[in-house]
């Protein structure tokens, strides 16, 4: 793919300005001269429920002169009803001419605020350091092993048995320093909610020639959903798959989708050594992100028939 000369980004660069600070306010309101409708409405009316929709309403509220419009970025849930009829009242909007308008700001609103609180919350659990004196993480750990390895009893805490996992040493607590407790809540979510699947790429990672260290490579999946989140990508995922406020559990599907896919991503393109991670990791996180692209893209994890 050939870079754009300076030239042209120089232009394009004075395009975008041209439009954003007085092109693009003239055509919104000859758009409303003619419609009778601010953007925000024509956005609800022309877009059906989901990313598109949502997406372009967050543009217009971002790109918006108007600081009441700005702050609907930022809300608290309980101050979302009083905004919504502020943004009413700042657009002079007749609700009896547009009845379905106000609960389809309030979809928008709830999903972009939504997407802000659980990265945040994503956040804190990252940073949440595993601790072996909390009882809590020791028991979630001990859970993750009993879901996963049914049949064989740990011989003691620390022990040679989490190398059947995908754990680096006898104590898997080292593994958890780059995403903390999240690493942890994936791998447990993953084999609670999809315990046979998980089970069934526990037993692909630990083929003779392409197996691969099932609990590491977790753990560095869901440092890739949280970089996907962070860097806003998974926002389309999240509008076109949940109608209000994402939870944390909205997260960790898309960590057993990344999970369940990679397994089959690694199993088809059949690299030499464990020693090509990176490279099947980063083609791997492309085809995602390229996915991401597609205003429709759902990340939804399909099981389908064991290999």
């Amino acid at each position: 793919m050939h870079e754009k000369c300076p030239y042209c980004r120089m232009l394009g660069y004075i395009w975008q300005c041209f439009y954003s600070s007085c092109l693009r306010f003239w055509l919104k309101w000859f758009l409303r001269i003619l419609t009778g409708r601010c953007e925000l409405q024509r956005i609800c009316a022309r877009c059906k429920a989901g990313a598109l929709r949502t997406s372009q309403i967050e543009y217009s509220l971002k790109s918006s002169k108007s600081k009441v419009l700005r702050a609907a970025l930022s809300l608290k849930e309980n101050d979302l009803e009083d905004h919504l009829a502020q943004i009413i009242r700042e657009k002079r909007i007749k609700e009896q001419k547009d009845p379905t308008f106000k609960g389809n700001l309030r979809q928008c609103l709830l999903q972009i605020n939504g997407y802000n609180n659980l990265f945040e919350a994503v956040e804190e659990l990252r940073k949440e350091v595993f601790d072996s004196e909390n009882e809590e993480h020791e028991n979630m750990l001990l859970k993750l092993w009993d879901l996963l390895m049914p049949s064989e009893k740990l011989e003691s805490r620390i022990t040679k048995q989490w190398g059947n996992i995908g754990f680096q040493g006898d104590d898997p607590k080292t593994d958890f320093r780059g995403m903390g407790m999240l690493g942890l809540t994936n791998l447990l979510f993953f084999s609670e909610k999809y315990t046979d699947a998980a089970r069934q790429v526990l037993s692909h990672a630990n083929h003779p020639t392409l197996g691969y260290s099932y609990a590491i490579v977790g753990i560095n999946l869901t440092e890739m959903a949280y970089s996907l989140m962070k860097s806003d990508a998974l926002k389309i995922h999240f509008y076109n798959t949940v109608s209000g406020k994402p939870q944390m559990q909205d997260f960790h599907q898309v960590y057993c989708y990344l999970a369940y896919e990679f397994d089959k991503f690694w199993l088809d393109e059949e690299p030499e050594s464990i020693m090509e991670f990176n490279r099947y990791r980063e083609k791997f996180h492309d085809k995602v992100k390229g996915q991401l692209q597609v205003p429709e893209v759902t990340l939804i994890m399909t099981v389908g028939p064991e290999k």
